[in-house]
């Protein structure tokens, strides 16, 4: 099993989720994050008037656990739908899980990330 994070543009979240759906990856939990990177030299600019500060990049971070027949998949979903070409797009990141248990039935390895509809074959 692997745990992918992802740190992504909030403005792509939206199809990143819709395509993880279409492949069958529909559990994961993210929330907002900040941070800084590469976009520090972009600076202020003025639209109208109005000043936007667009060294800040408003992200999303995704964390999943997965089976290992579902992570090369899932890396290429994730780049293929948070891609804009720009600096800021963000990261993915895969590390090794050792265990994990569901907490409800006692599930353990592969099948406490099973979902209704999979097969552990």
């Amino acid at each position: 099993m692997k745990k992918i994070e992802a740190i992504i543009r909030t403005s792509k979240f939206e199809e990143v989720k819709t395509e993880l759906k279409k492949i069958g990856i529909d559990f994961f939990s993210y929330w907002d994050a900040s941070g800084v990177g590469n976009e520090l030299t972009r600076g202020h600019h003025t639209y109208r008037g109005t000043v936007y500060d667009t060294q800040y990049i408003p992200r999303i971070f995704i964390s999943l656990v997965l089976r290992d027949v579902n992570v090369q998949k899932t890396i290429d979903c994730i780049q293929k739908a948070a891609f804009t070409g720009e600096v800021g797009d963000g990261m993915i990141f895969s590390y090794n899980i050792e265990e994990s248990v569901r907490i409800s039935n006692g599930a353990r390895g592969e099948a406490s990330t099973a979902g209704p509809g999979d097969s552990l074959l």
